[in-house]
């Protein structure tokens, strides 16, 4: 019988779900033991990221694992950036983060 690989981090995208998807979802995918789980509240323009305990719970984090030492905050700053900035130009501004963290110091 084949066995199905879980993905690594879940992401659901809440505009009128943020209570089923921070409850009921969340509850399903730390069941299915997924090591991240992440919310996007579109009203509120937060990220809500949380990892899996050994006890097989989510808990908030500030950075996330399966995507190595990201951390949240920056992703939240994206967001916000995108309700007064085109798209491309908040992903460019993301994109330029995430490379000046990986440059190492001179």
């Amino acid at each position: 019988m084949p066995r199905h690989r879980l993905p690594d981090l879940v992401g659901e995208i809440a505009d009128t779900t943020l209570s089923l998807d921070l409850d009921e979802q969340k509850q399903l995918y730390a069941s299915l033991g997924i090591p991240e789980y992440w919310v996007v509240d579109t009203k509120g323009l937060r990220l809500f990221a949380f990892g899996l305990t050994q006890a097989g719970v989510y808990e908030a984090i500030q950075v996330s694992q399966v995507l190595t030492d990201l951390p949240i905050a920056l992703i939240e700053q994206a967001l916000e950036r995108s309700a007064t900035e085109t798209n491309t130009a908040a992903a460019n501004w993301l994109m330029q983060q995430l490379q000046s963290s990986l440059t190492p110091e001179s």
